[in-house]
């Protein structure tokens, strides 16, 4: 997994520094080292080097030999395993005095002299790469040190007389070294123009003009077009399309660089000196197409729809001669320093190209700023003329919007950036007055490079972000599958689109972090180096956190639990509603699955991630001094929910009274239980209250419900013919059950009326109410229509055809006990 994390890195190496291996490819390891040879190559390599380029050379072969030996320990240290789980299974050897089979005896001796030499060669392997190791990190060492020294070296100021003077006495000297390397260039051309070259060479740089411009003009455009014709609409195909475009750019010009290199080298142009200026020469094409590329593809003035960063038509316009102008200045800048290094200049012209290279750059960066500064601010286009306003109230006026990407849009961290630049801009100016030239020329260069590696991994951020909202996220085609095939909701594809999105910016920003820090022209392997140590991992205690790790744990925990979902979605839907099990046994063994399963994939993440049971025994006696003096009512519930679901007193779909409450169990989680109740609310219950506390289960052993009705009529009333017609409206409900059948009973008489009490029973409690209210609207509708009347308080009208009311003071009816009703 480790390669996977590297990958990026080297990847954007390789575009930002310029693709250096492809003019410069290392020569491929040994496959089978031996430690000898490793220990060899290792003493072959000198101890002290005197440049900065020579110990970035010393450093990659310091680097490839520990990579070698690490290939040799791992292939190794499988068959001394090997070895040592044979030499078990043939045992110890036997005690003084006993005898055993003479063939053991021989195949342990073999084995045993076998391992040790094995385990030796291991042991030695170890050595040599902690010593390539310890010599690569004083190396980088020494060269940090030297750079730093370079950067406080103060030089003449080119205020100042000494400069010009040094300059002056320098001058004899590198023209002559410049005489040198302009004969090799006539030489150079001078073999060119031969009869048996001029062909070829030029027929390789006109094929390699017109492939990396006219080639890079037709595949902009043929990207274009299938990036609007084929990708999917959304923002995807916007950041795809700016890779793409990068991309094209850099292998169309890298193609055709590397190939007119090749054939020149091929037909003798080069010379000693200028073979090394064409191999910087197509390390810094392959750069400043990228960077060209690039610009050209955020402003995208051809295709303003297609705009990725957020700035308006006009500023994009303004910015639009910077990606060239970057271009120009880089070849300007990059020039003379390389023709320094290859002629070995005197010092005063590296000073000078310290101040050369600080002014050029600052002046760059001055004038975007002042291009982006000075900005107008667009105007709203100018309103239509008035038309004859419709009959009725006046519409709303509304304010027009700001134009998009204007300056009255623009956040406080961009001004507070664009002044901080301003800032680092004099400092620049001022170190080049004062002499520190080459601090002047580093920060110039690093602010600069800082900006190119800012753009590039805005392009990446938002290609990460819009790849994931485009493929995981609800609204994508794949998320709707997801949606259909796993039963997701979608707010949780959503928060996984965010989720997944944010992990990718931060491992962008960490290899962002290393790329700022590397100094401009750095390889790509040094890239992948300082990577590489963080790949490593980092040590927490006894903990060894492993990026690697971290992303097989998340991929165990995301694989574990969308499995886990895809089973408890295959039982509740197929195969538990097959069984003679009722739903709330079914919702119980579901439950369980997933809090056993849950508890199963945690386990296995941690596994994944190097974290096993006895690592985390500090966490499980921290949590038991939480639990003794916080957590007990948690764990208890916790407790409380298992038992629930294990001993089943109250389970899904129960119709249970608990206090003044009462309702169905809609949910038993680990922790509470929804109960719903009859208002439709729900009602969060802790589980310990089930087992600590009375609870009334209305359907545990019957689910029957009662209605019970109790009627108050006067003294006259024809006793048995009411009863008739309240057993006709039990009989008459379709939800009234035949058996148990109804009944209507007199409970007495009271304050001189007499009571009634008429029972039926229902399929379900919840159905009580309902039945009861329907009967209750019968037997009145009954009782009238056979003329029987009903009980009236003082001074209500008569009952129509029945005789008149009492006038006896009567007292109201005796309330409804709980229970009538149920």
């Amino acid at each position: 997994m480790r390669w996977l994390l590297r990958l990026p890195a080297l990847l954007l190496a390789v575009a930002l520094c310029g693709g250096g291996a492809w003019a410069q490819a290392p020569a491929a390891p040994d496959a089978a080292p031996t430690v000898a040879a490793l220990r060899s190559q290792l003493e072959a390599i000198p101890s002290s080097v005197e440049t900065s380029a020579d110990v970035r050379g010393v450093v990659e072969q310091l680097n490839a030999i520990s990579t070698a030996t690490d290939k040799f320990i791992a292939a190794r240290t499988g068959e001394l395993n090997d070895m040592n789980a044979r030499l078990g299974e043939l045992g110890n050897a036997p005690a003084a005095g006993t005898t055993e089979n003479p063939d053991i005896t021989r195949r342990r001796a073999a084995l045993t002299r076998d391992r040790n030499a094995l385990d030796a060669n291991i042991r030695l392997a170890r050595l040599v790469s902690v010593d390539a190791q310890q010599r690569a990190n004083d190396l980088l060492n020494k060269r940090r040190a030297l750079f730093e020294a370079q950067l406080t070296e103060r030089a003449p100021s080119p205020l100042g007389r000494e400069f010009w003077e040094d300059i002056a006495d320098a001058w004899s000297g590198d023209v002559a070294r410049l005489e040198r390397l302009g004969a090799e260039f006539e030489s150079g051309f001078e073999a060119a123009r031969s009869p048996d070259n001029a062909a070829p060479v030029l027929g390789t740089l006109a094929a390699a003009l017109l492939l990396a411009l006219l080639g890079n003009w037709l595949a902009e455009r043929a990207l274009a077009r299938f990036a609007a014709s084929y990708l999917p609409p959304g923002r995807l195909r916007r950041s795809l399309l700016v890779i793409a475009i990068v991309t094209t750019n850099m292998v169309l010009v890298g193609v055709a660089a590397q190939g007119a290199f090749s054939v020149f080298d091929n037909h003798g142009v080069w010379g000693p000196q200028t073979r090394k200026l064409a191999q910087s020469v197509v390390q810094s094409s392959i750069f400043i197409a990228f960077v060209v590329g690039l610009g050209r593809a955020l402003l995208s003035n051809g295709r303003p729809s297609w705009r990725l960063p957020p700035i308006s038509d006009p500023m994009a316009e303004r910015l639009a001669p910077f990606p060239w102008v970057m271009a120009l200045v880089a070849i300007v800048v990059w020039a003379p320093t390389q023709i320094n290094a290859v002629v070995e200049a005197s010092f005063a012209a590296v000073v000078a190209t310290h101040v050369m290279t600080a002014l050029i750059l600052t002046a760059m960066i001055g004038a975007m700023l002042l291009r982006l500064h000075g900005a107008p601010v667009a105007e709203p286009p100018a309103a239509a003329p008035p038309k004859e306003a419709p009959p009725g109230p006046a519409p709303a006026v509304v304010a027009p919007e700001p134009p998009k990407g204007s300056l009255d849009e623009r956040p406080m961290w961009v001004g507070v950036l664009l002044a901080a630049v301003t800032l680092i801009l004099i400092g620049i100016w001022v170190l080049v007055a004062t002499g520190y030239v080459a601090m002047a020329s580093f920060l110039a260069s690093q602010l600069t490079w800082a900006g190119i590696v800012a753009a590039a991994f805005y392009v990446l951020f938002k290609f990460a972000d819009d790849l994931f909202v485009a493929v995981v996220s609800s609204r994508s085609n794949f998320g709707q599958r997801l949606q259909l095939s796993f039963g997701l909701e979608p707010r949780t594809l959503d928060q996984a689109a965010v989720v997944l999105s944010g992990l990718s910016r931060v491992i962008l920003f960490f290899y962002m972090v290393i790329a700022l820090a590397t100094p401009l022209g750095t390889s790509p392997g040094e890239v992948y180096q300082r990577s590489g140590k963080f790949g490593g991992g980092i040590k927490i205690g006894e903990i060894q956190l492993v990026p690697s790790a971290i992303i097989s744990a998340v991929t165990v925990l995301v694989v574990g639990f969308i499995a886990l979902r895809v089973v408890k979605r295959w039982l509740e839907q197929q195969f538990l509603p097959h069984t003679g099990l009722e739903p709330g046994m079914q919702s119980s063994i579901t439950t369980l699955l997933g809090y056993v399963g849950g508890i199963l994939v945690v386990a296995f993440g941690l596994s994944a991630l190097g974290i096993g049971i006895e690592r985390i025994a500090w966490v499980a006696s921290a949590l038991s001094v939480g639990i003794g003096f916080g957590l007990q009512a948690i764990v208890q519930n916790f407790i409380s929910g298992l038992i629930l679901l294990a001993e089943r007193p109250v389970k899904v779909g129960d119709w249970v009274v608990l206090g003044n409450a009462e309702g169905d169990v809609r949910r038993i989680n680990v922790r509470a239980t929804e109960i719903q109740l009859g208002d439709r609310s729900t009602m969060i219950v802790p589980n310990s209250e089930f087992i600590t506390k009375t609870v009334r289960n209305m359907t545990l052993a019957n689910a029957e419900g009662r209605v019970l009705i109790r009627l108050p009529m006067p003294l006259t009333t024809h006793a048995t013919r009411a009863r008739e017609v309240m057993l006709a409206a039990f009989a008459e409900h379709p939800g009234v059950l035949a058996s148990p059948a109804p009944s209507v009973t007199l409970e007495g008489v009271e304050v001189g009326f007499l009571i009634f009490q008429a029972v039926a029973y229902v399929q379900s409690p919840r159905l009580a109410g309902g039945v009861r209210s329907d009967v209750l609207f019968a037997m009145l509708d009954g009782l009238r229509a056979a003329e029987l009347p009903m009980a009236a308080y003082p001074g209500a009208p008569p009952y129509p055809g029945g005789p008149p009311a009492p006038a006896t003071v009567v007292p109201p009816p005796p309330p409804v006990l709980p229970g009538m009703a149920t």
